[in-house]
Order: structure tokens, then sequence, then C-alpha cells
């Protein structure tokens, strides 16, 4: 082979150059620039990125202690929430407590739930699908049988039961929602396994020798990432609305601590009176929620491989 890369042998002893070899650009850049194309995933992720800052400065950026009651305060506005105004930009609730400074906790509750969750429903999703796909055969059966099991029973109520007999705070609620909503993923990636263990280059590599171990490792999983990928990103607002709704129906996470689920449920009261009491928490879910979607969109569109071209 002619060692000048881009030159014919005849154009190389004349000195003319006739192409430059095109260098073909790896494949995290080739999804990346197929992201970026959907404008609303960018927006979304802009979105995102700006209030997962927010939440964890929240802090050093909340004007005052969420859970601060004033009594002189209290006394004074007569146990009436406050509109907004200059000293409390997004108003107070009846407990004369700022808003503002709730949601931005409240917001830091809610994006911790929702992503702890979803590790632990794809870690075990994903743990369930690839045995399941992999192996085949009896165990199969018995694994897809105990999934119909569990998709057989309404998962909320199965929040609620659980919610009820354990102590409701932040970690069992994040082990009841990551426990009881990694059905779908197993199934995703059972069918991607299925599929892709019947290719040539895991054939090859089975007959080779190599052990089923590091074919589920290195040739199966990563190429089943992006289906998995796209299913995280639906996991986390699927979560915080779970969340939301036990907050809402007070059996999520218990006062005075702050999530946007539990300050909708406060606003109950007041919803034609003090509407800035549910419109922050809510817009807040709304936003973070439909971000989500937007960058799942995005991701299945970067991820799909009849759209990638080197």
């Amino acid at each position: 082979m002619w060692p000048i890369t881009g030159l014919t042998r005849e154009s190389a002893m004349s000195n003319q150059v006739v192409e430059i070899t095109h260098v073909p650009d790896s494949l995290f850049k080739v999804m990346w620039r197929n992201f970026r194309r959907h404008r609303l995933a960018m927006l979304s992720l802009v979105i995102l990125s700006a209030l997962a800052v927010l939440a964890l400065l929240a802090p050093q950026l909340s004007p005052y202690d969420p859970n601060d009651i004033d009594p002189r305060a209290a006394r004074e506005t007569r146990g009436l929430p406050q509109s907004p105004s200059s000293e409390h930009l997004l108003g107070t609730d009846n407990f004369n407590r700022d808003i503002l400074s709730r949601s931005l906790y409240g917001m830091r509750i809610s994006l911790l739930v929702g992503f702890l969750a979803m590790f632990i429903s794809i870690g075990f999703g994903v743990l369930v699908g690839a045995i399941s796909g992999y192996a085949g055969g009896i165990l199969d059966n018995i694994l897809m049988r105990v999934v119909d099991v569990f998709l057989s029973v309404p998962s909320f109520i199965l929040f609620l039961a659980l919610n009820a007999l354990l102590k409701p705070n932040i970690w069992n609620i994040v082990l009841i929602l990551g426990m009881f909503s990694w059905m779908d993923i197993s199934r995703l990636v059972r069918a991607d396994f299925m599929s892709l263990k019947e290719r040539e280059f895991v054939v090859a590599a089975r007959s080779i020798g190599v052990s089923p171990q590091r074919i589920v490792l290195v040739h199966l999983l990563p190429n089943a990432l992006g289906a998995i990928v796209v299913a995280a990103t639906l996991a986390v607002p699927t979560a915080i609305l779970s969340e939301a709704a036990l907050s809402f129906i007070g059996l999520g996470i218990r006062p005075p601590n702050a999530s946007l689920g539990n300050m909708l449920h406060d606003a109950k009261a007041w919803l034609l009176i003090a509407w800035w009491m549910w419109a922050a928490p809510g817009a807040l879910i709304s936003l973070i929620v439909l971000a989500f979607n937007f960058v799942g969109d995005g991701l299945r569109d970067a991820l799909d491989p009849t759209l990638i071209r080197r």
C-alpha cells in the first residue's frame, strides 16, 4: 500500500495532490451533532442544567430559611398567605414561609428523588432484562412471569400500600419508586438482547470461547445503550410525578421539609385566593417533566442507528 495518505501512486510521483482522505467523526460527535439539530431538546437541556444548578445552590440562593416560621409576621398577616412583593418575590404561604426559598429546596428534593429512583429502576431493569434476554429458555420464562405479576398490580396502589407500612422518608420513597418501576425497562433490554445475541459478531465471539459475562458486558450492553439512555431520561420525570402525587395526598415527603408535591398539598386550601402558592411548584413540575421528555426525544433521534451518518 502506498504510504502517503490521500495520494494515488501516480499523483504522488508527480507531486500533485488529488484528494485528501476524509477522517470519519467519532460516534459521540455524530450523536451530538444529531442531538443539536433537535432545537427543543437543546433548549430543554439548557433549562434542565439551569434548574439543576439552582437546586444545587439552593442554600446559597434562598433569601430565607425554607422552614422558618416567623410568629410575629404570622400574627401581623393573620395567618393569610401574602402575595408577591419586593420582600418575598413569589409571596408566602399561610405560615409566612417564603415560596421562592421553598421552591428551590423543593426542586432539589424532587430532582434528587427522580434521579435516585431512576438509577435503581434502570439498574434492576437492565440486570433482569440482560439475564432474561441472553439466557433464554426456562430462566427467561420465569423472569418474564415475575415481570407480568408486577405489571398486573397497579403501581400506584403498591406505592400507597408500602408507603403506609414504611416510615415515609425520602430514602424509603426513592426505594419504593425505584423497585416498582423497572418492569418496562427490563422488557426493553430483553428484546434488544434477544435480537443482538443472534448477530454475527456475537456468534463469532461465542465460537472462539469468549465468556458469557464478557459477551454481555462488551458486545451486547453497549449496543443496547441507546435504548437504555432514552428510558432513563423518561424514568426521571415519571419518578418526580409519582413523588409529587404521593406528597400531594400527604404520603410523601413530610412537612416541614419542602418538595414540589407537598407544596401543592399545602396550596389546596388556598387555590382561589392565593394562586402564587401553587403556581411556582406547579410550573416547576410541568417545566421539568416537559424538558425531560424533549431531551428523551432528542436522544432517541440522536441514537437512532438509521440516522447516524459517518
